[in-house]
């Protein structure tokens, strides 16, 4: 994530912006950086960087292996982020109703949230033993090409869901054709089946179904999917095999959440 020199709003704290980048660059798959590669990942320079993961470092943020000479996250940044999840009760409720649809689809059943232009899992089952398709808490999946990102944009009001497509727009201007045919047909497949689907766009031997919350969460749409490797699906679509089955436990989720008063 490249960093921005100047900010228009002068309340905007610059150099806090700069390491949060920083933070961000880590990821599965990019999990030991070394400087000159935080650098290039950032747009900042070296001086500012090695600042940077000092300061970042001594908070705890970030460990350092002086043998590969390159830093990492570390316990502090892991902690900042419980307090969200264990507040979210949906987790809780939701977590055995994932677990049983899990196990019936041979697949893995994923609650997620939106983070800038990706969703992120808060919550996962996993129903299969397949080690190259382990989705995780804190996995993230971008929303153009996931089953979750276009149950999100279908969700979302049109206002909010303008503002994310110009994001990502910006930042693949190559893709502003096909992103719009994917907001529309998202929106088009919510309101006629109650579902997105996603057949191989984001990992190729995956199909995935996702369904999101009608009402938000603490101000944020939830979206629930289902992901099936296509060899388990026998012969049969991801809508045939789990489309009812996934509306039914959102439902669920959702009477358990929000029951009517009486």
């Amino acid at each position: 994530m490249r960093s921005s020199a100047h900010h228009p709003d002068p309340n905007f704290a610059t150099t806090l912006a700069h390491g949060l980048s920083l933070l961000q660059c880590f990821r599965v798959g990019s999990s030991m950086l070394s400087n000159k590669e935080l650098a290039e990942r950032t747009g900042l320079s070296k001086a500012t960087v090695s600042r940077l993961t000092y300061t970042l470092m001594a908070r705890g943020l970030l460990t350092y292996d002086g043998h590969l000479r390159r830093y990492q996250l570390g316990p502090t940044a892991l902690s900042l982020g419980y307090p969200l999840l264990a507040s979210l009760r949906v987790r809780q409720i939701a977590r055995p109703l994932m677990k049983a649809l899990a196990d019936y689809a041979g697949g893995s059943v994923s609650l997620g949230i939106r983070d800038r232009t990706n969703m992120v899992y808060i919550e996962t089952s996993r129903g299969h033993d397949a080690v190259a398709f382990r989705p995780d808490i804190g996995a993230s999946l971008p929303i153009m090409t996931s089953a979750m990102g276009r149950a999100w944009l279908a969700q979302a009001d049109q206002e909010e869901c303008a503002r994310l497509l110009e994001e990502i727009n910006r930042l693949h201007p190559d893709k502003q054709a096909d992103n719009t045919k994917i907001v529309a047909m998202a929106k088009a497949d919510l309101a006629e089946k109650g579902y997105c689907i996603a057949r191989g766009e984001w990992q190729q031997d995956v199909h995935a179904i996702a369904v999101p919350m009608r009402t938000a969460v603490d101000g944020e749409i939830l979206v629930f999917n289902c992901g099936v490797l296509t060899g388990r699906l026998k012969g049969k679509t991801i809508e045939s095999k789990l489309a009812q089955g996934l509306l039914d436990m959102v439902k669920q989720v959702e009477a358990s959440m929000f029951p009517p008063h009486l």
